[in-house]
Formats: structure tokens, sequence, C-alpha cells
């Protein structure tokens, strides 16, 4: 058992490079979304 499937993400393959780069995109838009609704929100 690898250290990946020690902590939240506990299921096989959860260290698997295509499930991680698929969570990573998602976090980072969903922080770049947040920052451009919040730049576009203040300065309407």
């Amino acid at each position: 058992m690898s250290d990946f499937n020690r902590g939240i993400m506990k299921f096989d393959g959860a260290d698997n490079p295509i499930v991680l780069v698929l969570s990573a995109l998602v976090i980072l838009s969903g922080i770049t979304f947040l920052i451009w609704w919040g730049l576009n929100t203040a300065y309407q």
C-alpha cells in the first residue's frame, strides 16, 4: 500500500497519475473560477 492510500483518498488507485492530474485540474479550475468571479464582481 502506498502512502497515498492512507489519507483522505482511501481507495485503490488513488496514487494513479491520471487521478492525481484530474483532481489537481478540478482544484485549480475551482480556484481560478473563484478569483475570476471575485474580480468581476468587485469591478463591475
